[in-house]
Order: C-alpha cells, then structure tokens, then sequence
C-alpha cells in the first residue's frame, strides 16, 4: 500500500488562503485517488466495483474543482 499523507487543519487553513496550494494539494489528491482506482482496477473483484465507481464519482468532484481553481487563478492574473 502506498504512503499516504493527511492533510492536516494547517494545510486547510493554508489552501484558503494559498489558491496555488490549494490547486497542488487538489492534483495531488486526484492524482493519489486514480492510482487507487488503477489499483483496483487490476483486482478485477464485484466488491470493487462499487468502490470504483465511487472514486470515479469523486475524481470527477476533484477534476471540476481544479477546473474552478485553474479558472479562477486565470481571471485574478488578468485582473
């Protein structure tokens, strides 16, 4: 199984503040959930299936909040 990090109350604080923060600590998160669903993927288990499509569900939350931040770091350089 592969090392996961917390985020803590701190980085919290810090990613609504940080809006660059905020968009790592989300593509680092999305990208720690795919490989979970690769793994997952390779079991080849019913179980896993409903856990799948969970994630899935949840990379699409993740990818549509970086598309929020991305937009809005755009629109604050331009302003």
């Amino acid at each position: 199984m592969s090392h996961v990090t917390l985020v803590t109350d701190d980085d919290l604080a810090r990613a609504r503040r940080d809006p660059a923060f905020r968009y790592q600590l989300a593509v680092t998160n999305l990208r720690m959930l795919l490989d979970e669903i690769n793994k997952l993927r390779e079991r080849n288990d019913a179980v896993d299936c409903q856990e799948i499509r969970e994630g899935v569900k949840l990379a699409v939350q993740l990818s549509e909040l970086l598309q929020r931040i991305g937009g809005a770091a755009r629109a604050a350089r331009a302003a």
